[in-house]
């Protein structure tokens, strides 16, 4: 299971080395070679004692020959910035959406 998790990682490395922190989200848009991945994360309220969770938006880039379609559920990791808002890359596909044909990139 290691070594198919490193081929992964090995196939993005070719086009940016990856390093950081790993999160898995679900795509909610996509702009050519760029997808935004929203995961959400629970915060405690030290005041009122109480939990929230929050919504986080990344800024990722899409590999050359991944197909990934709005509502899938990936695993993004930390890379070096590659441009204005752009800091991580898609790493794999974990689960495919329903309606994989409303916004799959080609």
């Amino acid at each position: 299971m290691k070594t198919e998790k490193n081929e992964k990682i090995n196939e993005t490395k070719n086009v940016v080395g990856t390093r950081g922190r790993t999160f898995q989200g679900t795509v909610t848009k996509i702009f050519g070679r760029r997808a935004v991945i929203e995961f959400q994360r629970t915060v405690k309220i030290k005041k009122y004692e109480r939990f929230m969770r929050k919504k986080t938006k990344l800024h990722s880039r899409i590999p050359e020959g991944m197909q990934i379609s709005v509502g899938d559920y990936v695993q993004v990791q930390e890379c070096r910035p590659l441009s204005k808002i752009i800091h991580s890359i898609v790493i794999e596909v974990i689960k495919k959406s329903d309606n994989s044909n409303l916004g799959e990139r080609k």
